[in-house]
């Protein structure tokens, strides 16, 4: 007989509920209860020092200002910074958040970690952009600091156009006003690589050709095809998705790849950089020096559609599995 929550003493934090139906459904088939905590319409006191929850689940977006609920991205910082200092155990706690919520940062671990990433300059002024563009290698992209499915990045192919967008005063800095401006390198095959982690572990790698001039949205669960296409219309800078409800409508293909050894590691010393549980980093071998750079680091990991038939197995089971090892053997009753 499989084990249960005597009550509920999960609890998941997100902000975009209909991303999280597979996961709460491999859940219920595995008769855990949780709780789900709403994260724009949270709140906590800070003399509280204990918590009901045996397990905090993390899966809040940094895209949720697209729908209007950005005041949940700083909120939640806090409050897992809280959760932290009170001793409660977090799946993606704070510092794994700080990384989300921080392309900075995740380039600074890039440094530290002696692993090639494209050559970036930050600002937090459009008057900054010109000056920071020099010296780098056209195209360009212009990049929000705190993004989330490819949101708000600004391609530029050549100085002049980046000119133009200072002039006319176009450039979008995010929600932080913070940017990064970085060289966008061309990829091999036209393709990237995403490999997701979890526990410090290898769990599948996929290979995603994107359509050319389609966006920067990576996000590999259906629903992200969805909702860019309600939140832009169709224009040079829509957003893409590496997977669709149904595989005939895809706009790219997408499949499963073996990595080298090599490309292994590193993702997964930017893991543990990142002090990720679980989540997606990304790379491209660079079609003028056949290198591998990686570019981002995603805490929040949609699982691509139709997993079994791609990677060979469902993911949200071993994330699951992976919960209850998290689950303290007190809250379990057989």
């Amino acid at each position: 007989m499989d084990t249960e929550l005597s009550s509920p003493r999960i609890a998941f934090l997100f902000e975009h509920a209909e991303w999280f139906q597979p996961l709460f459904a491999a859940l219920d088939r595995r008769g855990l209860r949780y709780d789900k905590l709403l994260a724009t319409e949270l709140s906590y006191d800070p003399r509280e020092r204990n918590s009901p929850y045996a397990l905090v689940v993390n899966r809040m977006s940094p895209s949720a200002y697209l729908r209007g609920h950005g005041n949940a991205i700083f909120f939640v910082r806090e409050y897992l910074r809280y959760l932290k200092e009170i001793g409660v155990e977090v799946v993606n706690g704070y510092d794994a958040y700080l990384v989300e919520t921080s392309k900075a940062a995740q380039v600074d671990i890039f440094e530290r970690l002696g692993v090639r990433y494209p050559r970036t300059r930050l600002i937090n002024h459009s008057s900054q952009a010109l000056r920071a563009a020099q010296g780098l290698e056209y195209p360009l992209v212009v990049k929000p600091n705190i993004g989330g499915s490819g949101a708000k990045i600004q391609l530029f192919h050549e100085r002049g156009e980046l000119v133009s967008a200072v002039r006319s005063r176009t450039l979008d800095l995010g929600i932080d006003h913070t940017a990064l401006v970085q060289e966008f390198l061309p990829a091999e095959e036209g393709a990237i690589v995403r490999v997701e982690i979890l526990n410090g572990k290898f769990l599948y790698a996929i290979k995603v050709f994107p359509p050319p001039g389609e966006g920067f949205n990576l996000c590999p669960a259906d629903i992200c095809q969805e909702e860019q296409e309600a939140l832009t219309a169709p224009a040079e800078n829509t957003g893409y998705c590496p997977a669709t409800p149904e595989p005939a409508k895809r706009t790219m293909r997408i499949e499963a790849c073996t990595l080298p050894p090599e490309a292994t590691e590193t993702a997964l010393r930017i893991a543990k950089a990142a002090q990720l549980d679980i989540g997606g980093i990304e790379y491209l071998v660079n079609a003028r020096d056949g290198e591998r750079y990686f570019y981002d680091v995603n805490a929040l990991s949609n699982f691509v559609t139709d997993a079994p038939r791609i990677v060979g197995f469902d993911p949200f089971e071993r994330f699951v599995d992976y919960l209850r090892s998290r689950i303290p053997q007190e809250a379990l009753r057989s």
